[in-house]
């Protein structure tokens, strides 16, 4: 009889310390994994963009456009960049791996590890014509972000507006529709970015998933269980309604 008792009391003084285990090792923060292979990817996520420094004369009188391959290390940082199609011009090459360089990839996650990224980024240069109008600039102005600014019911906020601008130029002579879906954890970061519509323009489509990327929203609690929430929003770019600044 008392053997039996001491074994019941191991055995639920084991199971309080597998629970409590259990739900310690959810709220472990990821860890950074140099074994793991690098994640392979076509659209890179930035916390922090390329700031590109360049005018007309650089482009020496044409828009121009490049794709550069990027690689970045499990904390974010670039490690590596390539010119995979130029620009035309060297000088201009060399402007836009010295900001990729400079700038911050956000980390990939796996299985609660951050590894190494490897990527491409698109950069399309507008060149200005000197008689131009002023230019017009498209914010992040979603469908979530309208209704919260009208204070109508959706299903979460923002904290504050994603950051977003974009060029008329940036919509090729049309309205543009940008479709995305996203995860969002307990303290309100943003992962698992995807485009679910695409505008058909690459660059447009990285800008918003970069903006979506680096912003902090306020999820309701009752959506919370047992794993991250599953939300979307969209933004659609009306090419002859914009703002002048």
């Amino acid at each position: 009889m008392k053997r039996s008792i001491l074994f019941l009391a191991l055995f639920a003084g084991l199971s309080i310390t597998q629970v409590y285990a259990k739900e310690n090792s959810s709220q472990l923060a990821p860890q950074k994994s140099s074994a793991l292979p690098a994640h392979l990817t076509t659209r890179l996520e930035w916390r922090e963009f390329p700031q590109l420094s360049y005018n007309n004369d650089d482009l020496d009188g044409q828009s121009r456009s490049a794709i550069l391959r990027v690689a970045a290390d499990e904390t974010g940082t670039v490690t590596q960049v390539k010119v995979q199609e130029s620009t035309g011009n060297k000088k201009l090459d060399e402007v836009l791996v010295k900001a990729t360089k400079q700038a911050k990839v956000k980390p990939y996650q796996q299985d609660g590890n951050l590894i190494s990224t490897i990527g491409y980024q698109t950069f399309n240069l507008d060149y200005k014509e000197a008689n131009a109008a002023t230019e017009c600039i498209y914010h992040f102005d979603s469908a979530n972000w309208l209704k919260q600014q009208a204070n109508k019911s959706a299903p979460f906020h923002y904290i504050q507006q994603p950051a977003l601008s974009v060029g008329r130029d940036a919509l090729k002579g049309k309205d543009r529709l940008v479709r995305i879906n996203f995860k969002v954890d307990k303290q309100g970061d943003v992962s698992k970015v995807k485009i679910k519509k695409g505008s058909g323009i690459y660059a447009l489509d990285a800008q918003v998933m970069q903006a979506i990327s680096n912003a902090k929203i306020d999820v309701p609690t009752k959506l919370w269980f047992f794993k991250k929430s599953n939300l979307k929003d969209e933004i659609v770019f009306k090419f002859d309604e914009c703002s002048t600044h």
